[in-house]
């Protein structure tokens, strides 16, 4: 299907060819005696190489007991494995409290590769995590040991378990015991003797205790679904009854000579859910009390459930099934009656955005609430009186991120003067004026990770330009302690670049609607030339396109793109989550797929109207996940506007997307069915035109590759030529396997170098062609 060749660059230096980045970064063929333009971007430069590699503070905890952290650092001495060191915050001094040595099981050699950690209560005690293995979106199945630091000594725990296949491993709060989830049942071991009791034993296939079925965690990020009490002599935990979900089938064809087939419940649009219940038991064992939560089990969500502080009740959040009411409770954790104390509602939709969290010694819990048209704090009692606001004004508050009830003081993420931002704020827990901490001076997207006393964080700073800087910062005053990744190598290397020019903009579609955008242009833009607009589009209720941060890996390929004479342009359209008013978000209420489409179409239209060296007859727009069914809608439905689309795990049926999330934001199908038509790119897609890649993961539990194959013989009965890449038992990711990410990669930049080409001599659209000899 190629329309044009590549534009090659050829120089001659000695023997070697000096290749334009268009060229190398197409290729998906080893690039051997081919000397690269440094200024320039390539998909191997990108993806293969550690020219760009971001560096980060990696994994580290947060003492509970002092004013320190914990960090997994390479061995002083010479060897295999990382040392557990400790890290003062005030100070700098660092203090190796366990030596890699001390992770090397009995009978072994190497140490263990420590994935995670978890301290008991008092530090004396390390939970190790190890040998992890992927379920679904995570790798929360693998095994855990005990190492006691006085003695270092290392046990593993789960007796004769099979390897990783313990879940979600936690101390009791004594530090005496250890929970955890094993082929979905929850047990106890002690540490003295290593004993084990099975508290549950009904845990089968269909019967989940102590974690979830796919779609909780997918959609409501259930997986650690089990607590311990304050006292530790109870956990309480969720039960998932999957008997009556409807399995979804998943084919592996690349691992044996007969096709493997994983099968799971997977309840889409409309279909039967599993049932929900929160019980209480003994942490010896003994009968379950099951909390007496109102209605039916499969028809609703319970998203949040937390002891509160004195462990003779348990706070409770249950959703009904079209999320629009979230009533929480207060349970007897001995008798299991429950009261409501507060019950939040909305005309669209409310979002799982409220866990728990105490305050006033758990007399009263903070919330968070779009009640007067903006996200704000608000707090209340478990009596359920006394509803107070802490924050307000015509902003939002985009999340708690931390509460120093000792000194008073709420700390919050908002961004009132520009939604593509992101910093921090405090304000009194009694209410009063947010004052800001993000430093004036550094316009753009800041994120923090409290500590526990709420008197240093770890600070992240970036922009769509500028990579991150991660230091420690002391509060109130967001004083800089040290500086811990400067990221000044990848500082240097861009600098050497040819560099896109870089914008946030606003964007007029009419009737005083201005859409936030950022865009990339070519470096040394001539205006009285004609360039392709490349949209990267996302556009549903899920996640924010627009934001003045640091784009990453994917990014760059943005920026090699724009190297290469492409456009490269975002627009946020109404009813995704940014910071603008309960309004703008909500408007994409039964009508996800519509809307934002209609408002891409036109922000596209506004772009080429402001930028005149735009060429409108060479627009493409690329996405993956929802973004790949707003590819989809933009190009079937507005045919005219776009000339190529390029489709990544896209979902072109709503009804084959699962219950939480299309419910959610589109209503039961039965009540809103024309607009489930409507939204759903597969009903449009008799109107292409232009030029269309659709690629998709055959292993994808998530969005699944179905929807892909019924758009496929939908295009093929109306006689529409279409490109098709299925990745062999790859996920939604498109990850998994060697090469995978740079395959994926160039398969695109090619596709844009035939089809969107920026130097076309002629440029071939298929099924226009077609349409017009009929």
């Amino acid at each position: 299907m190629k329309s044009s060749p590549s534009i090659l660059l050829a120089l001659a230096l000695s023997a070697t060819a000096v290749v334009a980045a268009e060229d190398l970064s197409a290729s998906n063929q080893p690039t051997q005696n081919v000397e690269v333009d440094p200024t320039l971007l390539t998909l191997d430069r990108i993806f293969d190489s550690s020219d760009f590699r971001e560096r980060g503070l990696g994994q580290y905890k947060w003492s509970k007991r002092t004013t320190s952290y914990f960090t997994l650092e390479a061995p002083q001495t010479s060897g295999k494995g990382r040392d557990l060191v400790r890290n003062d915050a005030a100070t700098g001094h660092e203090e190796i409290i366990v030596p890699a040595s001390a992770f090397v099981p009995e009978g072994q050699s190497e140490p263990l590769e420590v994935e995670s950690f978890e301290f008991s209560a008092d530090e004396s005690k390390l939970l190790l995590y190890t040998n992890s293995k992927r379920v679904w979106r995570r790798n929360t199945r693998g095994d855990y040991w005990v190492l006691h630091l006085p003695s270092h000594q290392l046990r593993k725990l789960g007796g004769n378990a099979a390897p990783a296949t313990l879940m979600f491993a936690k101390f009791s709060p004594d530090g005496t015991r250890v929970a955890y989830v094993r082929e979905n049942n929850i047990y106890v071991q002690e540490l003295r003797r290593m004993k084990i009791t099975a508290l549950t034993r009904d845990g089968s296939p269909t019967l989940i205790n102590g974690t979830s079925d796919w779609v909780n965690e997918e959609e409501l990020s259930i997986r650690d679904a089990f607590r311990w009490s304050p006292d530790g002599r109870s956990i309480a935990f969720w039960q998932f009854d999957t008997s009556g979900v409807r399995q979804f089938h998943l084919i592996n064809n690349t691992e044996d000579k007969y096709p493997r087939i994983m099968s799971f419940p997977y309840p889409k649009v409309g279909e039967t859910n599993s049932a929900t219940r929160l019980g209480v038991i003994s942490a010896t064992g003994g009968r379950v009390r099951w909390l007496k939560l109102p209605g039916d089990p499969r028809n609703h969500y319970i998203p949040h459930a937390e002891w509160s502080p004195d462990g003779t009740r348990l706070l409770v959040q249950q959703f009904n099934r079209l999320q629009n009411t979230n009533r929480v409770m207060l349970a007897d954790a001995k008798s299991g009656a429950i009261r409501t104390v507060l019950t939040e509602s909305d005309a669209a939709w409310l979002e799982n955005e409220n866990p728990v969290r105490w305050v006033d010694g758990g007399s009263r819990f903070l919330w968070l609430s779009e009640r007067d048209g903006w996200r704000h704090a608000y707090s209340t009692g478990t009596d359920g009186q006394h509803f107070a606001r802490i924050t307000g004004g015509d902003f939002d508050v985009i999340q708690v991120e931390a509460v120093d009830e000792k000194n008073g003081w709420l700390y919050f993420s908002a961004s009132p003067e520009n939604p593509t931002q992101h910093y921090l704020y405090r304000t009194r827990l009694g209410g009063g004026t947010p004052e800001r901490l993000s430093p004036a001076a550094q316009p753009g997207w800041h994120t923090y990770d409290v500590s526990p006393d709420a008197q240093w964080a770890m600070h992240t700073y970036s922009t769509i330009t500028h990579p991150p800087v991660v230091e420690l910062v002391q509060f109130p005053g967001h004083k800089v302690v040290r500086v811990l990744a400067d990221n000044q190598t990848l500082r240097e290397e861009l600098a050497t670049l040819k560099l896109p020019t870089a914008e946030l903009l606003k964007v007029d579609i009419g009737d005083g609607v201005s859409l936030d955008a950022v865009c990339l242009k070519p470096p040394g833009l001539n205006p009285s030339a004609k360039y392709p607009l490349l949209i990267h589009v996302y556009g549903e209720p899920a996640s924010q396109s627009v934001s003045d941060r640091w784009p990453g890996g994917s990014g760059l390929w943005h920026w090699m793109l724009a190297q290469q004479g492409y456009i490269v342009a975002s627009i946020e359209n109404r009813g995704t989550p940014v910071p603008r008013g309960r309004t703008w978000r909500k408007l994409a209420f039964r009508q996800v797929g519509i809307l934002a489409a209609q408002d891409q179409a036109a922000g596209v239209r506004a772009l080429l109207k402001l930028w005149p060296y735009a060429d409108a007859g060479r627009v493409g727009v690329w996405g993956w996940s929802g973004g790949g069914s707003m590819s989809l809608n933009a190009i079937f439905r507005y045919p005219d506007l776009y000339s190529t689309a390029m489709a990544v795990a896209p979902n072109a049926s709503q009804l084959l997307y699962d219950t939480i999330y299309q419910e959610r934001y589109m209503g039961l199908p039965q009540d809103n069915a024309e607009n489930y038509r409507l939204g759903s790119p597969i009903t449009h897609a008799s109107q292409l035109k232009g030029n269309l890649l659709l690629v998709h993961g055959t292993g994808d539990d998530n969005g699944h590759y179905q929807g892909t194959e019924r758009l496929m013989n939908e295009l093929i009965a109306h006689h529409k030529h279409f490109t098709v890449m299925p990745y062999p038992n790859r996920t939604h990711a498109i990850s998994e396997g060697p090469n995978t990410t740079r395959h994926l990669y160039g398969l695109l930049t090619r596709y844009l170098n035939e089809h969107l080409p920026v130097n076309p001599v002629r440029v071939v659209f298929e099924n226009r062609k077609l349409d017009n000899s009929k």
